[in-house]
């Protein structure tokens, strides 16, 4: 079953031709996800995201006494490399399922961001203000991005858990996924994907 959801949520995120690439664009994507010659490893297991639930465009949420803190998978932060800056609304500021809320930029990339749930928000990560890094470094705990409230308890059940999550990370992997990578960031002009947490090159954003 969850490996049945995770090929819907698949399909829904990506397009079917995908670009052929060259050696080098291919070695520049795997220096992406590299960080002072140490890989990166895509994991998804954590003993604080077994409580968690997912979206397809990867954010989580864990919900707290009618409270949800939002946050983005590790998935999500390795394939984003080093996270420089983020982007968060107001506090007050309501929000529909799937709305996007804010953006994380890092060195080469932007993620827009987008809240699993329908609901107001209380409460911003002002920690991230200085240290964004928090978000690579812990981002099941101190790297959380939002709080906000539930209008809409039934939508927390029609996200992912983590089985069908680790699922659907494990079928993004088949596509090659630092290929991916790769192709957006050093073909800027062509039309960008949907990859699962919305990744778009970062020289996109300039002039905007």
């Amino acid at each position: 079953m969850a490996m049945r959801t995770a090929l819907r949520c698949l399909s829904a995120n990506f397009s079917p031709r995908l670009p052929q690439l060259s050696p080098a664009a291919q070695l520049s994507a795997t220096r992406l996800l590299w960080r002072s010659g140490s890989p990166r490893t895509l994991s998804t297991t954590s003993a604080l995201s077994t409580a968690l639930k997912f979206t397809e465009k990867h954010e989580w949420v864990r919900v707290e006494g009618g409270i949800g803190t939002v946050g983005i998978s590790s998935y999500a932060q390795e394939a984003l490399g080093d996270v420089v800056y983020c982007g968060l609304p107001e506090v007050g500021q309501r929000l529909e399922q799937m709305e996007e809320f804010g953006a994380l930029e890092s060195v080469k990339a932007a993620s827009e961001l987008y809240s699993p749930l329908t609901g107001e928000v209380t409460e911003i990560n002002t920690e991230l203000a200085e240290n964004p890094g928090l978000v690579n470094k812990a981002c099941y705990a101190e790297g959380w991005l939002i709080k906000m409230t539930i209008e809409k308890p039934e939508e927390v059940e029609s996200l992912m858990d983590q089985a069908a999550f680790a699922a659907l990370v494990r079928v993004v992997g088949l596509f090659g996924f630092c290929s991916l990578i790769g192709w957006l960031t050093h073909i800027p002009q062509s039309p960008a994907l949907q990859l699962p947490f919305s990744f778009r090159p970062f020289s996109s954003l300039v002039g905007k």
